[in-house]
């Protein structure tokens, strides 16, 4: 079964990719809290292996059909996408231990400017004046975010390992635009997602986890829901971007850290005027450095 079988091409006027990608965010956004909370019953790593694994183990229940056309493409492109998704949310849990989920999230958001820079590294698209003032936006954000001086940037723990995973998340995003259209989705996603829960645990060891945690039902119940909310996401982002481009899917995801920090505060979470004022930049940032993109086209633009 080809990809346009399983996935038909939506037209480039079509608000579907977007609206979905919009309700993705949105229930990505709030995993930021549950992940804090679910560490609380395991160890970072473990449970990243384990909200994949139930994530991979979901989708591929209702793909058996589309799973016994899969090529060699489809392998390579799902394993090169999944070491990407277990170093990103790999490092991002890992930071949940030592930061907010607000914070995490709004660090998390650095990963849209870094989008375009990492364009220009595979694709040689120098990036535009716009894109390069949203980067700035972005760095003046990510120094009053993590309460650092005009002087230099200092990071604790928490907040290095959340810039790393942006990073990593980044090159997720770039990748998926690299090889959408070109992959069955549903195969791919399947893929990649074993392969990030496999990367995950294998990773264990190099992050001090050197025993699995004790049993709880409160774990299965949090890997089993994030993994379902995993695989719909990532589902989705690689559907959606088969007729959107990176650069223009991150604007829509630039509302995530916003989400997460509606959730986080619903919670009691209360970040410094400064580090909200820092992560409004980077979601100023996020928007001014994908402007052109939006500019005259008033109506389909719009993703709000």
């Amino acid at each position: 079964m080809t990809a346009s079988a399983l996935t038909p091409a939506v037209p480039a006027s079509s608000r579907a990719p977007q609206l979905a990608l919009i309700l993705i965010t949105m229930v990505w956004g709030g995993t930021f809290l549950v992940v804090q909370y679910a560490l609380s019953f395991s160890t970072p790593m473990f449970f990243v292996g384990c909200r994949f694994a139930a994530a991979a183990l979901a989708l591929a229940l209702v793909s058996g059909r589309a799973l016994r056309g899969m090529t060699g493409r489809d392998l390579i492109a799902g394993a090169v996408i999944g070491v990407a998704i277990a170093l990103g949310y790999g490092a991002q849990t890992m930071g949940l231990q030592y930061i907010t989920s607000s914070e995490s999230a709004f660090l998390t958001a650095l990963y849209v400017p870094i989008v375009p820079l990492l364009q220009w590294a595979v694709w040689r698209q120098a990036p535009r004046l716009a894109t390069w003032a949203g980067i700035v936006l972005a760095f003046v954000g990510l120094v009053l975010l993590t309460g650092n001086g005009a002087g230099a940037i200092t990071l604790n723990q928490g907040q290095a390992l959340t810039v790393f995973s942006a990073f990593a998340i980044a090159a997720e995003v770039v990748l998926i635009g690299l090889f959408a259209g070109r992959v069955d989705t549903r195969r791919v996603t399947v893929v990649q997602l074993a392969v990030a829960s496999l990367v995950a645990f294998a990773l264990m060891p190099m992050a001090g986890e050197t025993s699995v945690p004790a049993f709880s039902w409160m774990l299965v119940v949090l890997a089993g829901g994030l993994g379902l909310a995993s695989a719909l996401i990532q589902l989705t982002m690689n559907w959606a971007q088969r007729s959107l481009d990176p650069s223009r899917a991150t604007i829509i995801y630039a509302g995530e850290p916003v989400w997460a920090g509606v959730a986080g505060r619903i919670a009691g979470e209360r970040l410094p005027a400064m580090a909200l004022l820092g992560g409004a930049l980077v979601v100023l940032g996020v928007i001014v450095s994908e402007f052109k993109l939006r500019k005259g086209r008033s109506k389909q633009g719009t993703v709000g």
